[in-house]
């Protein structure tokens, strides 16, 4: 995409955010405009002096083109969300990021996903909760998104490539990097079977500060957040709240009331947490049961034109068939054997008779 490089641009700018991104976009009209904007017309669209300097300067040290093909030539692959393959889930969060670096590839199928997060020191019924359940998932036609940690995030991982599924993982620092290093094997093997996401440049440290940022990501990529043990002060249950923010549904494996690593997940389910004691669980909250046969309707049934059109009409709010009948001026049987092909691929659903939502 030709805006990627301004993108790229920008989030070497420390201080230059999601929310500040846009207001500049907005003000100057496109990105090329805002990354090319004068000093003076930065500061009387309301930029602040240190934010102004720090971009005049990234400016006159980073040579656009010659990164966007230093990235090329590591192997990381740049997402910008003008970008089709940007990943739909994310653009619908609060302040998704405007620029996503990835190491791997995404697919269709991801958008059939589940996060699963924990402790870093699991019990041994932890461990073995946590790969029962994402075999289950991963047998399922599901992808397993975690944070690439110690403890549940890694045997998450592990289990889905051992199953012969894919994995995300999402990073706290550039995709150049691995945390931590002793994972450095199966980061190797995630990028083979799936990706490494960040949304942090490379090169970039991991530091206490980025670790709850990454986990939104974690969450808005998921359909829905598995948490099999944490203790009442888990970083998994910082994941947890931006997957609620989100609107994503929250699992909970329960556990030992003795336990004090199941105190938050025990909690959780108290809170209203779905209770998972197997992997069905999730796939009837989720309406994934059917999640393969799904992907396998995708891949088979090429591209129409009329399902095109009226999927674009779906939204997140229930439209009732008699309206997309009148918005495409279809005969309403065709309008309703388009909606029916539409559902069994997985893209719309039923929320309450004749109406229907984007199904993800």
């Amino acid at each position: 995409m030709e805006n990627t490089r301004y993108y790229l641009g920008f989030n070497y700018v420390n201080g230059i955010g999601p929310v500040r991104l846009d207001r500049l976009i907005e003000q100057c009209g496109s990105i090329e405009a805002a990354w090319h904007a004068s000093a003076a017309e930065l500061m009387a669209i309301g930029l602040e002096p240190k934010l102004i300097e720090a971009l005049v300067e990234t400016r006159r040290n980073l040579d656009l083109d010659r990164e966007m093909e230093r990235l090329q030539r590591a192997g990381v692959a740049l997402i910008d969300r003008e970008n089709p393959a940007y990943p739909a889930a994310l653009r619908h969060i609060p302040s998704p990021p405007p620029l996503i670096y990835v190491r791997g590839t995404f697919s269709d199928v991801d958008s059939w996903s589940v996060a699963v997060v924990g402790t870093r020191q699991p019990t041994a019924y932890g461990r073995e909760a946590t790969r029962r359940l994402a075999t289950g998932l991963v047998e399922a036609g599901v992808t397993i998104i975690s944070g690439l940690a110690l403890g549940i995030d890694s045997i998450a991982h592990m289990t889905a490539l051992d199953a012969g599924g894919r994995t995300l993982a999402v990073l706290p620092c550039g995709v150049d990097l691995v945390y931590p290093e002793r994972h450095d094997a199966l980061a190797r093997r995630i990028a083979d079977h799936g990706a490494l996401i960040s949304e942090f440049p490379p090169g970039t440290r991991p530091t206490p500060q980025l670790f709850p940022v990454r986990n939104r990501l974690i969450s808005g990529l998921a359909r829905g957040v598995l948490v099999v043990e944490a203790g009442v002060k888990s970083g998994a249950l910082i994941t947890v709240d931006y997957a609620l923010e989100q609107g994503r549904d929250v699992f909970a494996v329960p556990g030992p009331i003795f336990s004090p690593r199941s105190e938050g997940t025990n909690r959780l389910i108290r809170n209203g947490a779905g209770l998972v004691t197997c992997a069905e669980d999730i796939l009837e909250a989720l309406d994934m049961s059917t999640a393969a046969s799904q992907q396998e309707m995708r891949a088979a049934l090429p591209d129409d034109p009329v399902e095109a059109a009226v999927l674009a009409l779906v939204g997140y709010e229930p439209l009732h068939i008699d309206d997309l009948q009148r918005r495409t001026s279809m005969p309403v049987h065709e309008v309703s054997a388009t909606l029916t092909v539409l559902e069994l691929k997985g893209f719309v659903r039923q929320c309450a008779p004749m109406c229907y939502v984007l199904a993800h």
